[in-house]
């Protein structure tokens, strides 16, 4: 129906919720409305207008501490894109491998600095040995991300409400 745009207290785009929420987070004094719809949702003896802009009473703090990676054969791969770090061709996950860049054998680890993305026809020419050993060039010094492969994104709104559009262009100008 009429979904109403959550902002900070600070005035800075939070959530999307669905009216009904909408309405449960305003009966909470959780929220104040700032902008309505022209609809109305109306019980046995009151009529309310939907909100359309909510303002949370409480700040809320949207900055996270800076989170740790967590060491994967998933994000390993996500890291270097599916790209064999070898020969710099792309491949689906069944065909890659995990390549220690100087092997356990000769002292090296399993962790972000030693690991990389190989194809199974390089990891094997490459063999036990480092990639210098083997004459073979890394594309990239492989570190450990900074970022979280799945939180790795941004939501976009394409449709919204005429009532949204000061909150959310203050966000993109300032923001």
């Amino acid at each position: 129906m009429n979904p109403a745009l959550v902002l900070n207290a600070g005035f800075e785009p939070l959530h999307i919720v669905s009216w009904q929420k909408a309405m449960q987070l305003l009966f909470q004094g959780k929220v104040e409305v700032i902008e309505e719809y022209d609809r109305e949702v109306r019980t046995v003896r009151v009529s309310f207008r939907l909100p359309s802009v909510l303002r949370l009473i409480d700040y809320i703090p949207t900055k996270k501490k800076r989170q740790i990676v967590r060491f994967s054969r998933t994000n390993v791969f996500i890291r270097d894109r599916h790209t064999c770090q070898y020969c710099g061709q792309k491949f689906q996950k069944n065909h890659l491998t995990l390549d220690h860049v100087v092997p356990v054998v000769q002292g090296g680890g399993r962790s972000w600095s030693n690991m990389v993305t190989a194809c199974k026809t390089c990891n094997q020419k490459k063999g036990g040995r480092t990639p210098a050993q083997a004459g073979m060039k890394l594309l990239m010094t492989p570190r450990q991300p900074t970022w979280l492969p799945a939180t790795s994104f941004r939501l976009e709104v394409v449709i919204c409400h005429q009532s949204w559009k000061l909150y959310l262009e203050k966000r993109t100008e300032y923001g």
